[in-house]
């Protein structure tokens, strides 16, 4: 069961990295590429994934929400969620957040580090200004659906 909670919670950050104030991560800058291909695509979205979540596990703050996490399983499905939320090809299959999160109480301090340890893995992979910024656009709003349910 901790591993469902463990998915969830890392599952919410790949909803709120997707998110976008006051728009949806399809939205096209006058370039006219879709963010997931920005972003470099599937490989790039899974590299920073997999340095995500090596940061998560290094954090004293939160590791032990996802002690007994099936981390290749919590990998894919957080790789699929940001990728079709960014306008690529994968399709995410998990629950909402607020039915992931439901229970598990998560802290605004833990919400906090899972976002700092997001912000490290973007700015290892030098994920630029404007797409750093549509990744991160929705914390605020989605913080509700995952703190304190």
């Amino acid at each position: 069961m901790r591993w469902r909670q463990a998915i969830g919670t890392l599952i919410a950050i790949g909803m709120l990295a997707a998110g976008c104030a006051g728009g949806t991560m399809e939205q096209k800058p006058m370039t006219g590429k879709s963010l997931y291909d920005r972003l470099g695509g599937k490989a790039a979205i899974q590299a920073v994934v997999d340095d995500f979540i090596g940061n998560v596990a290094a954090d004293g703050r939160i590791n032990q929400r996802f002690a007994g996490a099936n981390i290749p399983r919590l990998k894919t499905m957080l790789v699929d969620q940001i990728c079709e939320a960014t306008g690529g090809p994968c399709k995410y299959t998990g629950k909402s957040m607020k039915a992931a999160h439901a229970g598990m109480r998560i802290t605004d301090a833990e919400f906090n580090a899972l976002v700092e340890d997001l912000v490290k893995s973007l700015d290892k992979f030098k994920v630029g200004a404007p797409e750093k910024s549509e990744l991160l656009g929705a914390l605020g709003g989605m913080k509700g659906d995952i703190v304190n349910q």
